[in-house]
């Protein structure tokens, strides 16, 4: 790696992405840092790092999204950037900023961008202003008396979803105005509950609607490419399962008007690093839903077919260093499917569980 302004990351995080980013980081030469819990000192990545540093905390998850720690563990370590993965503190505001003011390199978005895709009100609304197609739609703060009235007149199917939201946490379809009201109360008391934020907004549902989504990369430079697009169409409880790319719902000129979407989005936004556009696609359509700030988990079957090391790219952009190609230099090739693996009890509707992997 040129011009190296760090020559060790701190991995804030555990699990499969921990062992991602420890991989790509010894190909770039650099030394690896990782925090960890108690429950995870035998872990695959805790094992494969330079360093590993131990961080307490009520839970694991407690300690994993305990800033103050991990910023202690990366001047432990002499770290001079950290990479987040995905979850936890991935998609925080707040600890970006901390990390930055810290005087070390966040590898990922900058703390505003994250704040504006990050709450889907305010992408929603930079979106439209910006001349982007949105889903009709109805955003409660923005009158919160005749919110429910303005919900009525979109008309059903109705989907209700917490602004703050992510992983179909909150959402509910409304397919009959009488039960909007209960709908919109239980949606609250979720985000609320798992966001610690109630807001919420109403948009038309899509009736067996594709997902796609878009790869982007922004250098911070003003340069701005997609890496194609990935359909997560396969849910269960609005959480994915399979996700493969290209899309088979896409004709190559839809492709690349969706493509173009993205990256307009992403430059208008001054977007910086890895992140993901995601559309609602159906009837010929598609309506901007959301961006993810981060790596997807996804995101290894747009590297097989492209060829490029997202995780390189983004510790390229994090070390100040502009994109080394442009969007005609991507090409993608063959096809890639990624299946995730839940733990689930079928006899409760799938509900998610815990137990034992036998093999």
């Amino acid at each position: 790696m040129r011009e190296r302004p760090f020559d060790t990351v701190l991995i804030a995080n555990r699990g499969e992405i921990a062992v991602r980013i420890v991989k790509t980081l010894r190909r770039l030469g650099l030394r690896s840092a990782i925090v960890y819990h108690e429950v995870d000192a035998g872990a695959p990545a805790v094992a494969m790092a330079d360093t590993a540093i131990r961080i307490v905390g009520r839970t694991p998850i407690a300690a994993y999204l305990d800033a103050e720690q991990i910023i202690a563990a990366a001047r432990e370590a002499g770290a001079g950037a950290l990479h987040p993965g995905y979850g936890f503190l991935s998609e925080n505001a707040e600890f970006a900023r901390t990390v930055a003011a810290a005087g070390i390199a966040f590898i990922g978005p900058t703390p505003e961008s994250i704040e504006l895709m990050g709450d889907k009100i305010r992408a929603r609304n930079f979106v439209q202003r910006n001349g982007f197609p949105v889903a009709p739609s109805a955003i409660e703060e923005d009158d919160p008396r005749t919110f429910i009235s303005r919900a009525r007149t979109i008309g059903v199917p109705l989907l209700v979803k917490p602004s703050a939201g992510g992983g179909g946490k909150g959402m509910r379809i409304v397919r009959d105005l009488d039960t909007l009201e209960d709908a919109i109360a239980q949606a609250r008391s979720e985000g609320q509950r798992y966001f610690g934020d109630g807001r919420l907004y109403v948009e038309r549902y899509v009736e067996k609607p594709r997902h796609i989504e878009v790869q982007v990369l922004g250098d911070g430079f003003g340069n701005v490419v997609h890496l194609f697009e990935r359909e997560c169409s396969v849910q269960r409880r609005f959480q994915k399962i399979i996700e493969e790319t290209p899309s088979p719902a896409l004709s190559p000129e839809l492709r690349q008007r969706i493509c173009e979407t993205a990256v307009g989005i992403a430059r208008a936004a001054d977007y910086r690093n890895a992140g993901t556009v995601e559309f609602i696609f159906g009837g010929g359509e598609f309506y901007f839903l959301e961006m993810n700030t981060r790596l997807q988990v996804e995101h290894p079957v747009t590297e097989m077919i492209t060829g490029v090391d997202l995780v390189a790219e983004q510790i390229f952009v994090a070390a100040g260093r502009k994109l080394a190609f442009g969007q005609s230099d991507i090409v993608a090739r063959g096809h890639a499917i990624e299946a995730r693996l839940y733990a689930e009890a079928p006899e409760r509707g799938y509900a998610p569980t815990t137990g034992r992997v036998l093999l």
